[in-house]
This record gives structure tokens, sequence and C-alpha cells, in this order.
């Protein structure tokens, strides 16, 4: 379980990334609230897209959000959420040809790459000491 075991970092870091966990971990709580009420059909019989990814995709959001908040397996669901939101920025900025920011209320995917690059964060940085991966795994020497 040595990936889960958080890096040493300072209290003041490790705050930072509590506070980030919680919003982000927050948001993302939201935007998968609907999804995961039907995990396998969110986008619609019509969308293309099989229904186990739909499905993944569903747990990445709510499960990976309550788990940044809690800071536990932080980097099983940081890398769930970033395969998400990289599949969001191909699809937006790709396949869609939306800008990386919307003027007015048009579609963008500036909030896919913010997102992705948290989980990033989260990935190499770990959760910080504020986290239930440093209760139950330790702290890396």
């Amino acid at each position: 379980m040595g990936l889960l075991r958080t890096r040493r970092l300072p209290g003041g870091a490790s705050l930072g990334l509590l506070l980030l966990r919680v919003v982000a971990g927050a948001a993302f709580m939201h935007h998968g609230w609907g999804k995961i009420q039907d995990p396998f059909g969110w986008m619609g019989a019509d969308s293309g897209v099989p229904a186990l990814l739909q499905g993944l995709a569903a747990l990445a959001e709510f499960g990976g959000g309550l788990a940044w908040i809690l800071g536990l397996l932080t980097p099983l669901a940081s890398f769930g959420l970033a395969c998400t939101m990289a599949v969001a920025i191909w699809l937006h900025a790709v396949q869609m040809k939306d800008p990386f920011v919307a003027s007015g209320e048009g579609r963008s995917w500036e909030l896919a790459a913010v997102y992705f690059c948290v989980a990033l964060l989260l990935i190499l940085s770990g959760p910080g000491r504020f986290s239930a991966d440093r209760a139950a795994f330790g702290e890396r020497a």
C-alpha cells in the first residue's frame, strides 16, 4: 500500500491541499449527483457512449468527489477524475471545437482543464497530512 501512503508535507501545504480537496470534491459531488441517479443512462440512449463508460464517469465524479473530501484513496480517485476530465477536454476542445473560455453562456473546456490539473496535482502531491489516507496508511519516510 505504498501508493496510498502520503508524502510528508509542511502544515501550510497540507492545509491548502485540504481546502482544495474539500471545495473541488464538493463541486464534483454536485456535478456527479444527477449522473449517479441514472449512472448507466445519464447521457441518453442516443448518445453513442456505452453504458459502462457513463457509469464509470458517474462513479468518478460523485464517488471521486467524496473521496477527495475525505482524502481517502486519493490517487485512485484522482486517476478516475483525471481520465473523466481528459475525455471532457477532448470532447469540448477537439470534437466540438468549443473555446477555452466561453463568452456569455456558451460552452467551454476551461473548467474541465482546471479539474484535470487539480487531479494531476493530487496524484503528484498526495492528499496531505489532513487526510484519511494518512490516518489509514501512514506517511512515507
